[in-house]
């Protein structure tokens, strides 16, 4: 995956439990998982802005970019 989530890292870090973060959003801890596991496929941006709000943090805390093409094999 081109794009690597480290949203249990900052939750960690602001000592706080998905499912606090779940219900100052306003989302499911099924969507939070599937968020934090790395495997959503996409997320709306006001729900990025919520989580950094209550987080306290920046985008790019959670979301980095690994340098790689989603999808595609590297060829040597």
């Amino acid at each position: 995956m081109a794009i690597k989530v480290y949203l249990e890292d900052v939750l960690k870090k602001k000592e706080m439990t998905s499912k606090e973060l779940c219900a100052l959003v306003g989302i499911t801890e099924a969507n939070l998982s599937i968020l934090r596991s790395g495997k959503a496929k996409g997320v709306r941006f006001s729900t990025i802005n919520k989580i950094c709000y209550y987080l306290e943090c920046d985008v790019g805390d959670i979301l980095k970019f690994d340098g790689e093409l989603e999808g595609e094999e590297n060829e040597d």
